[in-house]
């Protein structure tokens, strides 16, 4: 296959994160949402990095903005995918992939419907490091803000449990 566009440098990217949350289910919100995100810590730095996420996007056919792609479809070659083994995910892209633990509410909710919201954001978010906590306002903020979510990729993806 031959392609015009220039190959995606993905060390650009520098550290993938992705983080698990659920909506309120008080409010019947209660939906897995799952957030990827680089830190903005690639060689080049945060513009060459978000330059990167974006020329990824593009390159596997996930659109930035307000389009909700439908992965659950044709879920078997989707490119992008959500494993799910206990509470851990792993998110695969074409050449690579991130893991993550759920909280257990992400993965009742998970196992209920069988799908998550995915986005894949093109912004770094440096304030949210791997390993530590992220407060709920601190999460509010980064993914509720309007110009995080017009320059994210927006799909919902179906997640795949282990088969034992």
């Amino acid at each position: 296959m031959t392609s015009t566009q220039a190959e995606i440098d993905r060390s650009q990217l520098g550290t993938l994160s992705v983080l698990a949350w659920i909506g309120d289910p008080e409010e019947a919100h209660d939906i897995p949402y799952l957030l990827a995100y680089t830190l903005g810590d690639g060689p080049k730095g945060r513009e060459a990095g978000e330059a990167a996420a974006r020329g990824l996007l593009e390159e596997i056919g996930l659109p930035i903005g307000d389009v909700v792609m439908d992965g659950t479809l044709k879920a078997a070659t989707f490119p992008v995918q959500i494993l799910l083994e206990g509470n851990q995910i792993a998110l695969t892209l074409p050449g690579m992939n991130a893991r993550c633990t759920a909280p257990d509410e992400w993965v009742a909710a998970a196992d209920e419907s069988g799908q998550a919201y995915f986005l894949f954001a093109t912004r770094a978010w440096p304030e949210a490091v791997p390993g530590q906590p992220v407060a709920p306002e601190t999460l509010q903020a980064f993914a509720g803000d309007e110009s995080v979510l017009t320059s994210s990729a927006h799909c919902v993806l179906a997640v795949r449990r282990v088969q034992r």
